[in-house]
């Protein structure tokens, strides 16, 4: 009970409502806010009001606060800017950094809270070492740590994640026997402010199209595309237009899906490889920048014989072994076994056998 009043930032989902839900069981001084940020298809509205109808089955005082402009300066730009560099930046790691546990978070503080609470199925341990972690939810389909990395000790200090000792079923069924208004509400399914608007879309509007060719490893070109910015490392369906000698000679011999190996926004050349498991789709390492651990972690990676973790690039793909070294600032991640579609500025996550989360970076250079 250390953190008595607490902030919880209602999304207008089921997963927050059962958390300020948990938190009011726990006497606990619960205020609701609805973070207002952007989105683009229009139902940033229902949200805020499913958000004001759970504080007010809930009888706790309700806000909503304006991070729109926050929102797009921190993650839209960053957004933009990371697909013109070439780049599969992730941008709800980028909202969490900048709104839920940096905007949010202060203004909370300010406001006389002790800590924030969101509906992210995450646990906080207290590991050998001393040191306030996050851990995977008990929940392992739904866990969302790796969206959570950037959170150090010192953030953690003032944040709660009740749901996290729940699984998603048990939190449906919490919301329906407290009569809740979002209890049988779906989940929201992609990039959160785009709601059902393609990422590629809202892109293209903001970069433009431009075409380029299409090349095979060896550099024969073998086709167009509609821009290297809209597509990212071992994706298949990107708007490829053949060439008619390539067609001609597709037409004579059976073949395989060609799928991106590599890209250049440079020069707008995209480079495929045919075969979903070609080995030009394989990294077996890759540098990384923005890294963040505590020190133990930082001491153990600069060993001789490295770190040897558990890692997550994409949200919900396997974990995968790998060792990680640090010289000088300078981060290299080696996989056990090479790792398909690595892509430069995704986020990459590093865990404990345990399931602690140890830190994480951004993927900068693969090879």
């Amino acid at each position: 009970m250390k953190k008595k009043k607490v902030f919880v930032g209602l999304s207008g989902g089921v997963d927050s409502s059962v958390a300020a839900l948990l938190l009011l069981r726990e006497g606990r001084d619960v205020v609701g806010v609805h973070l207002r940020t952007v989105n683009l298809d229009g139902c940033g509205e229902r949200e805020a009001e499913d958000a004001r109808r759970v504080a007010e089955r809930l009888d706790i005082p309700f806000y909503v606060w304006d991070f729109e402009e926050e929102y797009r300066a921190e993650v839209l730009h960053g957004l933009v800017e990371g697909y013109t560099r070439g780049e599969t930046p992730n941008p709800d790691v980028a909202c969490n950094r900048a709104i839920k546990f940096g905007v949010f978070l202060r203004r909370a503080l300010a406001a006389g809270a002790d800590a924030v609470a969101t509906g992210h199925y995450a646990r906080l341990v207290q590991s050998a070492d001393g040191v306030l972690r996050l851990a995977q939810s008990r929940d392992a389909e739904k866990d969302q740590t790796y969206f959570l990395w950037t959170l150090g000790p010192a953030d953690l200090e003032h944040c709660l994640f009740p749901i996290g000792e729940y699984t998603k079923s048990e939190v449906r069924v919490i919301a329906r026997e407290a009569g809740l208004p979002t209890a049988e509400k779906k989940d929201s399914q992609g990039i959160c402010f785009l709601g059902k608007v393609k990422l590629v879309e809202f892109l293209r509007e903001r970069i433009g199209e431009r075409q380029g060719p299409v090349v095979m490893r060896g550099g024969e070109v073998i086709g167009t595309h509609r821009g290297a910015e809209f597509v990212t490392i071992g994706q298949r369906h990107f708007g490829f237009a053949p060439s008619a000698e390539f067609l001609k000679r597709r037409e004579s011999r059976e073949g395989g899906a060609w799928y991106i190996a590599a890209k250049d926004t440079g020069t707008n050349t995209i480079t495929v490889a045919e075969g979903g498991d070609n080995p030009a789709l394989y990294a077996a390492r890759c540098e990384l920048r923005e890294a963040r651990s505590d020190d133990r972690v930082r001491e153990r990676a600069a060993s001789a014989s490295g770190l040897v973790c558990l890692v997550r690039l994409r949200y919900r793909e396997p974990l995968a072994r790998a060792t990680l070294h640090l010289t000088l600032d300078r981060w290299l991640m080696e996989f056990r076994e090479p790792h398909r579609a690595t892509a430069r500025g995704q986020s990459a996550v590093w865990y404990g056998e345990n399931g602690e989360v140890l830190g994480g970076g951004i993927v900068d250079c693969v090879a």
